[in-house]
């Protein structure tokens, strides 16, 4: 039986998925029911498999999420406003497919970043790369990669990146250079990749936050008119999470005494 040079050869081909699959099969006496094309399927199907689950990690290790946390996760009975039909249809990607943005609004702690980190997964699952940053972060990216002259390359690297999550919008103080940075983030993105933003500012101030008129209405243009807006209210939910935790804690305290 020529099956360990053969597992030899699917190791030194890479086919980690398929040497699994037979040395399974070398294990079930039932396998010889089966057809040769039926059992070279399974193979196959292991291999493709453990294939997008090798990318898929590697996707996610990339995007350096906040948060790794999966749609599955999702609390929708917390009052916060959150449209539950809305962002369900978020989660099938079709914004990713078409280009479009995801604008996530409301106070501290009511979960924006839980919520974007959350979309960004589920992008990752459906094929997309994907790369997280807050906005302070990525101004100060811009800058050094300016004075270190690699600035069209950081620009030509993030157009490449299918959905960016931009988390704390606004918080930035903005120069004239910072205005000009985002507006060449934002049409080098604009109808070629998704942009996913978090913002405690309510978006009918984002001009006013920007600072200067003409610029800010290029950017808005490109980031806006053309994404889903999710506007969240309610307590912090760190807070009543901490609330929750304080009072199970009290609860187990009390019985430990009784």
């Amino acid at each position: 039986m020529l099956t360990h040079p053969t597992i030899d050869k699917l190791h030194q081909l890479r086919l980690s998925g398929m040497v699994a699959a037979l040395q399974e099969q070398a294990r079930l006496p039932e396998i010889t029911t089966l057809s040769f094309e039926e059992r070279l399927g399974l193979l196959v199907d292991r291999e493709m498999t453990v294939r997008s689950d090798k990318q898929l990690r590697a996707r996610l290790s990339k995007a350096r999420l906040k948060h790794a946390v999966s749609a599955e996760e999702i609390d929708y009975r917390s009052a916060r406003g959150l449209d539950k039909a809305l962002f369900h249809k978020l989660l099938g990607c079709g914004w990713v497919d078409s280009h479009q943005n995801v604008v996530l609004t409301g106070p501290t702690g009511v979960g924006k970043t839980f919520l974007a980190c959350a979309l960004a997964n589920q992008a990752c699952r459906h094929g997309a790369t994907v790369q997280y940053f807050r906005v302070p972060r990525l101004l100060d990216q811009l800058n050094l990669a300016r004075a270190e002259g690699e600035i069209a390359k950081l620009f030509r690297q993030l157009s490449r990146i299918t959905v960016i999550v931009l988390d704390d919008w606004g918080l930035a103080t903005h120069t004239d250079q910072s205005r000009r940075d985002l507006l060449e983030f934002f049409d080098d993105r604009h109808n070629t990749g998704s942009t996913i933003v978090t913002s405690q500012i309510p978006v009918e101030h984002w001009h006013e936050a920007l600072g200067d008129p003409t610029l800010a209405d290029a950017i808005l243009d490109r980031l806006v008119h053309n994404a889903h807006r999710i506007t969240l209210s309610g307590e912090s939910q760190r807070k009543r999470r901490a609330a929750e935790e304080k009072d199970a804690n009290g609860l187990a305290h009390k019985a430990g005494l009784a």
